[in-house]
């Protein structure tokens, strides 16, 4: 059967974290079987002391108490460092495993076909990113349980045998019922209530996401308490999931501790005859093995979430980043709109709004359509709607150049006609934009994610509506300085714009009519 595609990558985490993941299994099995051991040990050695002292000064005196109590603290010692160690080992491996898996994840969003990436809302991409993934920690977290299980079952029946098999026996059926109970009951109430949880934080995160990019409409409208009802509403239905699955989780816990109860006393029960030292030893092994068996438990419990998150997370991870584009040897010529554009060339796009420019623009770059499009580096892009990072200046426009110096970056935002607006902030261009460049005005963002076009070092500028928000007196600037950039780098230009200025740059035009069936007819040319 092929892996699904978190399957596999998991599996190449294992394997490249095998010497972290086996190091944790050694320290559960030692986890296990000391804590097992030690209770048993301890309370054999309390009772069989209560009975010397009771029986006189001869016999206590007769009573070796220094090889027990010397074994009590190596198991202790045991105990306390090997628990260190699974936690601090298996931990750490699933910590650098998930940071292996986000990139993995973005990668595989970023690869999807553009009907599904352009449609994720944020809320839901980050839904993916976080809590998808942390679920999906318990793949590795757990992996010692049935370990830590195994090791403190046997040390239990071990110790049981001392005072015969009847009580051995009981542990091992008290173990098959704690396990077979955990699952069913984590089938029937957990796994449903678990995945309904990891749905409403996605559905909750994608509504906030939503609203919060509409927080100055909604104030505008008097819609806050609207926006309000609905969040709580959304909150509602996750708490509501949430109790659903601690009710579920405290009917495991109260599952074993009732199972936990009747071992321990049919052990004690059937001990009896060996003597209240081994019927104690007997009860308290009892007790521990099936308290080993808690990690299981909690598997159990959360495997809905992790079935939930392996699903959606699965719809994602099949896409596959494409290999890397080889560096363009020549600039290529355009096809678009019934032209072919030489390198060089500039065409202006213009229409009525809703005519299809920018449908033409994303069909040249791939991102609609069937069509194989030039190399995507072929293209410096400057979309209709540019998003901007929760960063710096420089960090925005790094997106476009990661290794550009600030001279670069300088230069760029001089061609935008944006320097001096960044000269004058304290921090320069180290200044915080805020979520989606919040603290510039709608024109400076504009002219940002122009200038972050600029920075790319591309053969072909795509600008729709560069000048959008702008007064007649910047935007002057702003063409006088692209044509001067155009002529200084020999880049071509496709242009949209509704507005005569920046169209006044290209020397060819093309004039957008009707929009048929998703198809774009130029009317004019």
């Amino acid at each position: 059967m092929t892996p699904s595609p978190l399957d596999a990558l998991i599996r190449a985490q294992k394997r490249q974290r095998a010497d972290a993941l086996r190091l944790a299994l050694l320290s559960a099995v030692v986890v296990g079987a000391t804590s097992t051991l030690l209770l048993g040990l301890s309370g054999w050695f309390i009772v069989a002391s209560a009975i010397a002292g009771a029986a006189g000064l001869a016999t206590a005196h007769a009573f070796n108490v220094l090889l027990p109590s010397a074994m009590i603290r190596l198991l202790a010692i045991l105990r306390t460092a090997a628990r260190y160690g699974e936690r601090l080992s298996g931990h750490a491996a699933a910590l650098r495993a998930l940071a292996a898996i986000r990139p993995a994840v973005f990668e595989s969003l970023a690869a999807a076909p553009p009907e599904q990436s352009l449609t994720l809302s944020r809320g839901e991409a980050s839904a993916r990113l976080v809590q998808d993934v942390d679920a999906i920690e318990t793949r590795f977290v757990r992996l010692s349980a049935p370990w830590n299980a195994v090791a403190g079952l046997g040390a239990g029946v071990a110790l049981a045998a001392l005072a015969g098999w009847a009580p051995a026996l009981v542990i091992l059926l008290a173990a098959g019922v704690a396990i077979a109970t955990a699952r069913a009951l984590a089938r029937r109430f957990s796994t449903p209530a678990r995945a309904a949880v990891q749905a409403g934080i996605g559905t909750l995160k994608e509504t906030t996401a939503a609203l919060v990019a509409a927080s100055a409409e909604l104030r505008a409208y008097g819609l806050e308490a609207w926006a309000g009802e609905t969040l709580n509403a959304k909150a509602a239905t996750l708490d509501a999931a949430r109790l659903a699955a601690v009710r579920a989780q405290g009917l495991i816990l109260a599952s074993q501790a009732a199972i936990l109860g009747l071992a321990v006393a049919a052990a004690v029960a059937c001990a009896a005859p060996a003597g209240a030292p081994l019927a104690a030893l007997a009860g308290l092994a009892a007790a521990m093995s099936v308290e080993a068996l808690s990690g299981l438990a909690h598997a159990f419990d959360q495997d809905g979430a992790a079935t939930e998150a392996r699903e959606r997370l699965d719809e994602i991870l099949r896409h596959r980043p494409k290999p890397a584009e080889a560096p363009l040897e020549a600039a290529p010529s355009l096809a678009i709109l019934g032209r072919t554009l030489a390198p060089g060339e500039r065409l202006a796009v213009v229409g009525p709004s809703g005519c299809g420019k920018t449908t033409a623009i994303e069909t040249l770059l791939g991102l609609r359509g069937e069509a194989s499009p030039p190399p995507r580096s072929a293209f410096a892009w400057l979309p209709q709607d540019a998003g901007l990072i929760a960063g710096a200046v420089r960090d925005n426009l790094r997106l476009a150049a990661p290794s550009a110096t600030d001279d670069q970056l300088w230069a760029v935002l001089e061609d935008a006609a944006l320097a001096d607006r960044i000269r004058a902030a304290p921090e320069g261009l180290s200044a915080y934009l805020g979520d989606d460049g919040e603290r510039l005005s709608g024109g400076e963002r504009r002219r940002l994610a122009l200038a972050r076009a600029y920075l790319r070092d591309a053969p072909w500028l795509l600008l729709d509506e560069p000048t959008e928000g702008l007064d007649a007196a910047t935007e002057a600037l702003v063409v006088a300085r692209l044509e001067r950039r155009l002529a200084r780098t020999g880049q071509g230009l496709v242009l949209v714009s509704h507005r005569a200025a920046p169209a006044a740059v290209c020397g060819a035009r093309v004039e957008m009519g009707a929009s048929i069936n998703n198809r774009v007819i130029p009317a004019e040319a």
